[in-house]
């Protein structure tokens, strides 16, 4: 199961395992960001080469009117997706 909670904070939490089941969801929650916005992903236990997808779309839609997602709190397993994806290149990773 996957869903999006929306901090008090602005931040974005995603919650469970983005795959391809959940494409659709975290696809509609992505095409609505409008501005930098910055990603909890906490408690994401997976995220699959669709959701890497979804992700790297919003940040180059965002970035050609100067705005960016910002990626915190990736756990272990995350963030060696993203190191060896290369995404750890296109996004800002706290």
């Amino acid at each position: 199961m996957f869903h999006v909670e929306h901090g008090t904070d602005g931040k974005l939490m995603l919650i469970g395992r983005l795959d391809a089941s959940q494409a659709d969801k975290a696809k509609k929650v992505f095409e609505n960001i409008n501005d930098s916005k910055v990603i909890d992903l906490k408690e994401l236990d997976y995220i699959s080469s669709l959701g890497l997808g979804i992700l790297f779309s919003a940040q180059i839609r965002l970035k050609e009117n100067g705005h960016s997602l910002k990626l915190i709190n990736m756990n272990d397993h995350i963030r060696d997706v993203f190191k060896y994806t290369s995404f750890d290149k296109i996004f800002e990773i706290e």
